[in-house]
């Protein structure tokens, strides 16, 4: 189901139990958003599996999260969401691509690859040279702006990311991302 209504901030309540799937108590811990929604919704769909609801319902307001942290960190240091995402792709391939190369990362068409470009190659952010195998042909490079402004948005992401994982130890935080890599790959396998 995984229902997800409007963001409404909501202060945890200290949770006096929680529920396994039969629905007994088994231990203290603070309740979040996430259980209220639960509380809501298993009278009404007897059936829901609580543990796939309450997974699938904290990914997502994580991953909504995490959306609003990168957007904001992104306007704080002057940047639009595609241009942090033309900076990104062009960074993880080393500060150096061919525009065909973005635009396949991107999954744009070719005059939206050109007008980033532009509008990046103005702010002083990337640069066109001629290319190394074919002078028919130009390679965008990352300037050192260009990488500057990536990585500082880049941060605010990353210490958020931090900040909410750091609750786990290190062994949680492998389970977490070998759990998920299963997930992952059964979605993968769908296509």
């Amino acid at each position: 189901m995984a229902e997800h209504p409007p963001e409404q901030p909501t202060a945890p309540r200290d949770r006096t139990d929680s529920r396994d799937r039969t629905g007994t108590s088994d231990r203290t811990e603070a309740r979040d958003w996430t259980d209220g929604h639960l509380d809501r919704w298993q009278p009404v769909l007897p059936g829901l599996d609580p543990d796939i609801e309450a997974s699938v319902t904290r990914m997502s307001r994580l991953t909504r999260h995490l959306g609003r942290v990168r957007e904001q960190g992104v306007a704080d240091y002057g940047l639009h969401k595609h241009e942090f995402d033309t900076l990104h792709v062009l960074a993880g391939r080393g500060g150096h691509a061919a525009p065909s190369d973005l635009r396949a990362d991107l999954n744009l068409a070719p005059a939206s690859v050109t007008g980033r470009l532009e509008t990046l190659e103005r702010r002083g952010f990337v640069l066109r040279t001629p290319s190394t195998e074919d002078r028919r042909k130009v390679d965008i490079v990352l300037t050192e702006a260009g990488r500057a402004a990536w990585q500082e948005a880049l941060d605010v992401v990353g210490r958020e990311e931090r900040r909410l994982l750091g609750v786990l130890s290190e062994e949680e935080r492998r389970t977490l991302a070998d759990l998920l890599r299963k997930v992952m790959l059964a979605q993968e396998g769908e296509r």
